[in-house]
């Protein structure tokens, strides 16, 4: 997992001393409101851990990896999911409707440490068979070519399990490198790049909390790369966390 590199004077000894950090921190490039929003969500958290008695490494161990970011962004995605908004009642997804899998471009998507720990070990028994490449070219890894489903299903990541869209022919325009409207991102998604930018402000000095890009790490990882190998060939720049919050900001409305 991350690293932790040992306590020092002014560093966080306590779950106390990470609330005291977080009313400090920053989710860098992200647009005030989202940041505020991303630090009560990530408040609450702290304070029903410290409240419940849970161990502080494993409270650090967790920001560090970017499972609380999943964790949390999970549960307000159940929240919006309970709401039924008319995006939910709307969705044209079924299964084997892959479109959205067709990575022109970016780098399929951010995802933490810990959900890449997840899809290399979800991925690696299916190394060497026929995936998602030989339906299309640009097709994640993850996927099954006949019948287009995700093979790693239940241990998608959080950019997966957000992506939402209203439109089938809007997204089969989109994955021949059309703009289509009709597609995008649940709240949530929000919510996880706040709260993960906010963790790497909190754990700053303390621990590294790195992101991979999804679709860099499925190709290596069917190709037969180890978890190590998988997870350096993925690695993101430092700067691309901020990038991804700081494209929030300039979306259209």
């Amino acid at each position: 997992m991350s690293k932790i590199k040992p306590g020092r004077s002014g560093r966080p000894t306590d779950i106390s001393g990470l609330r005291a950090r977080l009313g400090r921190a920053r989710a860098r490039g992200m647009p005030r409101g989202l940041e505020e929003r991303g630090r009560r969500i990530l408040d609450a958290w702290l304070t029903t851990a410290e409240s419940q008695g849970q161990s502080f490494t494993t409270v650090r161990a967790e920001l560090a990896s970017g499972e609380a970011a999943r964790k949390l962004a999970a549960m307000t995605g159940e929240q919006i999911r309970a709401s039924q908004p008319d995006e939910l009642r709307n969705a044209a997804c079924t299964s084997g409707c892959a479109f959205c899998c067709i990575l022109l471009e970016g780098d399929g998507g951010l995802i933490t440490e810990a959900e890449a720990r997840r899809v290399h070990a979800a991925l690696s028994p299916l190394a060497g068979q026929p995936d998602g490449r030989a339906w299309n070219t640009h097709a994640c890894a993850a996927l099954d070519p006949d019948t287009r489903m995700c093979r790693i299903y239940d241990d998608r990541p959080t950019v997966c399990r957000s992506f939402l869209s209203v439109s089938v022919e809007a997204c089969m325009e989109n994955a021949e490198g059309g703009d289509a409207d009709g597609s995008g991102m649940l709240g949530n998604h929000l919510d996880y790049l706040s709260i993960l930018a906010l963790s790497r402000d909190v754990m700053k000095g303390t621990a590294l909390v790195t992101t991979y890009g999804l679709e860099e790490l499925t190709r290596v990882t069917v190709e037969g790369a180890d978890l190590a190998t998988a997870l350096k060939a993925a690695r993101h720049p430092t700067s691309e966390l901020e990038h991804s919050c700081a494209d929030i900001g300039n979306s259209p409305s």
